[in-house]
């Protein structure tokens, strides 16, 4: 006899992370006001990363922490060449990029659909 482990995830435990997907995703847009909680929004991303594995949640992460990670380098490199000018420019469309890739996240997560994430 052949026991099948039934591991997809359960409706409650897909609802929970769509939830907390969403709420995320409105941590790092708030970061644009309240600069820290794009850190708090990255640490719920490593800390529950783990349970969306499976899920199209897991490329939303994945996106999220993708998106912290850049945008903080272009960030640092924007506050560097701040003094040649450059800067400015850096910073800006950093900012641009930060909006774009949360709009697209929240709207694939409405439309149920995972992030293109390549590998």
């Amino acid at each position: 006899m052949n026991d099948v482990v039934n591991t997809a995830p359960s409706s409650e435990r897909l609802a929970s992370l769509k939830q907390l997907t969403l709420i995320t995703y409105i941590l790092y847009a708030l970061s644009a006001v309240i600069g820290f909680t794009a850190i708090v929004a990255v640490i719920i991303n490593y800390v529950k990363r783990e349970d969306t594995a499976g899920t199209i949640y897991e490329s939303h992460f994945t996106w999220q922490i993708r998106t912290f990670w850049f945008s903080l380098l272009w960030a640092v490199l924007g506050f560097i060449t701040m003094i040649v000018g450059v800067g400015f420019i850096v910073l800006f469309a950093d900012s641009i990029w930060v909006i774009y890739r949360i709009v697209k996240g929240i709207l694939n997560w409405n439309d149920g659909k995972p992030m293109p994430v390549k590998a």
